[in-house]
């Protein structure tokens, strides 16, 4: 069963990391690129990716003649996802235990973050005839 995991972040959250000690910032990279490693070994990662800023973001929608373009999200969200995977896993549970890892990304001082960590199945196609 294929799931995607998202992590999300604080509104300042996410720039306190530009903050860190250098070997703080090191760590937490050495962290993700052998969590990611450990993935792609087991056979479980589909695709992952880091995302910009909120502030880079637009909503897009059919308008008069082409697209309308709009900031957003918007800023007074207090959360927003900075990054994902797609992975295909066996159980519910492995999924859970993949995103509790996910969660543990080291912070300053090594201590682990405790990320929030969305964990939403994969939904197929509508079927053609309903």
């Amino acid at each position: 069963m294929r799931y995607m995991l998202m992590m999300h972040v604080g509104r300042d959250d996410g720039r306190e990391a530009m903050e860190w000690a250098p070997q703080d910032v090191k760590n937490m990279i050495e962290f993700q690129r052998a969590f990611d490693r450990e993935l792609e070994d087991n056979g479980e990662m589909v695709f992952n990716a880091g995302l910009t800023w909120p502030d880079e973001a637009r909503i897009v929608r059919d308008g008069d003649g082409g697209p309308d373009v709009t900031d957003g999200p918007f800023p007074e969200g207090k959360e927003f996802l900075i990054g994902f995977w797609v992975i295909d896993c066996e159980s519910e549970e492995r999924a859970y235990a993949i995103a509790a890892k996910a969660s543990s990304s080291p912070g300053p001082g090594g201590a682990p973050m405790g990320i929030p960590i969305e964990v939403r199945p994969l939904a197929g196609p509508p079927p053609v005839d309903l």
